[in-house]
């Protein structure tokens, strides 16, 4: 019977050790939750990152022009057993679905999730500057020309 406590009690431990580190991969990305502002002369772009749950961030991005906003996306950044999804959904895009970008390398300072099947962009980089410095950057094949744009902004306290 003490034979049996035991292998109960070792097992008990090793999956309580593996759902601790279920989500790390996720927990990769928190240097990307908080508030994040560019402003430019033609308008303000913001991002927000927040923690939905242990498997679920959430982000918000716009881009307003004085009082109309020009661009609008909801982002579910979310690990889905060994895999991490960046699922932007851009309402007038995509037929106002989500698409799906993989995590395929991610580091201390940068995060690069792509989709080679999507019109454009196919990959979208985060980039860590400093704790209070991002550039997000998108590329990718567009109209049969190599394109690219980056996006740096500043963490709003």
């Amino acid at each position: 019977m003490k034979k049996l406590i035991g292998i109960f009690i070792v097992a008990l431990l090793l999956s309580c050790g593996k759902n601790k580190n279920k989500f790390e991969k996720l927990k990769q990305t928190n240097w990307l939750i908080g508030n994040w502002e560019n402003k430019l002369p033609i308008g303000t772009l913001t991002e927000k990152w927040k923690k939905e749950n242990d498997s679920t961030f959430l982000g918000q991005s716009y881009f307003i022009k004085a009082k109309d906003t020009l661009h609008n996306e909801s982002i579910e950044l979310k690990q889905v057993d060994e895999d991490v999804f960046y699922i932007p959904t851009v309402i007038g895009q995509n037929n106002d679905e989500p698409i799906r970008f993989k995590l395929i390398l991610s580091d201390d300072n940068q995060l690069v999730f792509e989709n080679p099947k999507h019109d454009y962009p196919q990959k979208i980089v985060y980039s860590k500057i400093t704790n209070d410095s991002i550039v997000a950057t998108i590329s990718g094949i567009q109209q049969g020309k190599t394109s690219q744009e980056s996006y740096p902004m500043k963490r709003i306290k």
